[in-house]
């Protein structure tokens, strides 16, 4: 297996933010240690420095002060990634502090956010020139890599398990999964239940806004449907079209129902009975959300009904920390943005004809999905090293893999099916 990177990964780490040793530094470092002290007893966080066990061992202290003091939670994940800290249950300590995510920082700082949080690079606003390369980052690291830990699938957004839920109004809020239930009959099922959603059957016309590895277009290929996938990963675009060629020789499927294109969906032009688009609006943007939403509606048929798969925050966190920019976006998801369900109900009335219909909400599914990737991933180490990574990245991914996980398990953040229909 090889890395599809263009520059080898032990040179992809100049960007870690470098040590400062100013007297502002010093004085911010100091800030961050007392704060974290108190945090750390106020939840019962156990806390090391001489490598004994705890929740939470600080091998480097000075490092991890400095960084967490001079560039917040960047400094905090950056310390992670150069070893200067380490915790036996990565995701539980990070599922307490996402629990706290409000109250970790003193009412007097949160004030002055604005002051001292990083502004996203002007490069990595999703303009049609910047966002392939936003993707690219990500998606275009290495098939290989990602095979590594999804299931047989290669579904790489959040899993449907089968388990009760109850539905108030336009809501249905799912049950949480029994870990270690089986992932790639959830993931199926996850597919399955959003082309229902969608409406698609025999003869329709589907469009899909983010291609993933191809297997929804297969599955909606299976249904007698024909689709249109769009990508920006040209990784993504070649393995999902092998994929599909592969289907239609094993099970007869017809080889011009699926297309898959490396296109803007700025650029799709054409009539669609059902467009799906699963976890591809958090690479949209906030200023860009109108224009996708505008999009689909140019494109969705009368009568045609839109699904999509979205993660969400609160929408006073989301206006908080639209404009921040974070250790995910610096590292993992450049231009990332999660909406709100008001921000995505508000921006359809306002800039569309279509509306809020259903959505059914399993955030604790992606809590079990993340966690069972990231145990994958840990014990494909060798591999992954085989791959031409190092241990910077593996630190990076495992971190970035447990972070999410404690995101959703805390509540912090949710995902959703939402179908749109549009208004007569």
């Amino acid at each position: 297996m090889t890395s599809t990177l263009n520059t080898p990964i032990s040179d992809r780490w100049a960007d870690i933010s470098p040590l400062r040793n100013g007297p502002k530094a010093r004085i911010s470092a100091a800030i961050a240690r007392r704060i974290f002290v108190k945090v750390a007893e106020r939840y019962g966080i156990s806390v090391s420095y001489d490598g004994s066990p705890a929740d939470l061992v600080i091998h480097r202290p000075e490092e991890f002060f400095s960084r967490v003091g001079n560039d917040g939670l960047i400094g905090f994940g950056e310390s992670y990634m150069t070893g200067a800290w380490d915790a036996e249950d990565l995701g539980g300590t990070l599922t307490i502090l996402c629990e706290q995510i409000g109250d970790l920082v003193p009412a007097w700082m949160q004030k002055l956010r604005a002051t001292y949080v990083s502004r996203p690079p002007k490069a990595q606003r999703n303009t049609a020139a910047n966002t392939r390369g936003n993707i690219a980052h990500h998606y275009d690291l290495s098939n290989d890599l990602f095979a590594l830990f999804l299931d047989p699938t290669m579904s790489y957004s959040s899993a449907l398990f089968d388990t009760d839920s109850v539905t108030d109004g336009t809501r249905t809020t799912m049950a949480p999964p029994v870990a270690g239930s089986a992932l790639e009959e959830a993931q199926g099922r996850k597919i399955e239940s959003i082309l229902d959603a969608a409406g698609v059957t025999a003869g329709s016309r589907v469009l899909e806004i983010g291609t993933g590895w191809g297997e929804l277009a297969i599955r909606a290929a299976r249904r007698g449907a024909t689709v249109r996938s769009v990508t920006l990963s040209s990784e993504q675009q070649t393995l999902a079209r092998s994929r599909f060629a592969d289907a239609v020789a094993a099970e007869g499927l017809r080889a011009d129902a699926v297309q898959v294109d490396l296109l803007d969906y700025r650029s799709v032009e054409g009539q669609y009975d059902a467009v799906v688009s699963v976890e591809m609006i958090e690479a949209v943007g906030y200023e860009y959300l109108p224009s996708y939403f505008e999009t689909i509606d140019k494109v969705l048929a009368p009568g045609g009904k839109v699904a999509i798969q979205a993660i969400t925050m609160p929408h006073d966190r989301m206006l908080a920390t639209r404009r921040t920019w974070t250790w995910i976006h610096k590292y993992i998801f450049p231009g990332g943005f999660l909406p709100s369900t008001e921000q995505l109900d508000e921006v359809t009335r306002s800039r569309t004809a279509l509306r809020l219909d259903h959505r059914t909400t399993f955030g604790s599914h992606y809590a079990e999905t993340l966690r069972q990737w990231d145990e994958a991933f840990t014990a494909s180490h060798d591999a992954v090293i085989e791959a031409g990574f190092d241990e910077t990245f593996l630190r990076m991914w495992h971190f970035y893999l447990e972070y999410s996980r404690a995101g959703f398990a805390s509540g912090y953040i949710d995902v959703q099916q939402i179908t749109f229909t549009r208004e007569a």
